[in-house]
């Protein structure tokens, strides 16, 4: 747990970072391109060093293709981030994020999309999920 959350405090500096790159690269689509070159340069390092990683061709090949959109679902995530941060402020963007993706969640957990366990949304959820919408409000007026 927190491992997560070290992963989540880390977000709103890569927002910062990708915002400033922008500013001097030429855009937020230019930035998110830089982010994502540079995260995947990274990433075959470590697969090429480190040789703990697999690829299993034969399930990739057979996968079918929305298992692929998580690079494009990032690489809008990470182009919106960087263009809106610094219009609303590094706050209000990641407690509107956050608002975003906790009530996902709570329906994709509900459902039990995308291979995931279901879990009932239950009054305590809802209640959690109003209280960090209000907590956005709050953020918003003040």
């Amino acid at each position: 747990m927190m491992l997560t959350a070290v992963t989540g405090s880390i977000l709103p500096i890569q927002a910062g970072i990708n915002s400033r790159l922008s500013r001097v690269g030429g855009g937020a689509v230019i930035a998110a391109f830089i982010s994502f070159l540079t995260g995947t340069l990274v990433l075959a390092l470590y697969i090429f060093i480190s040789r703990k990683e697999n690829f299993q061709w034969t399930g990739l090949k057979s996968a079918p293709l929305w298992l692929f959109t998580g690079g494009l679902i990032g690489a809008f995530y990470v182009a919106v981030i960087t263009f809106i941060v610094p219009s609303l402020g590094t706050t209000l963007t990641f407690a509107l994020v956050i608002a975003g993706q906790l009530l996902a969640a709570v329906i994709i957990d509900h459902f039990g999309w995308l291979g995931m366990a279901t879990r009932e949304i239950t009054a305590g959820r809802i209640v959690g999920v109003l209280l960090l919408i209000a907590g956005v409000v709050l953020i918003r007026k003040y």
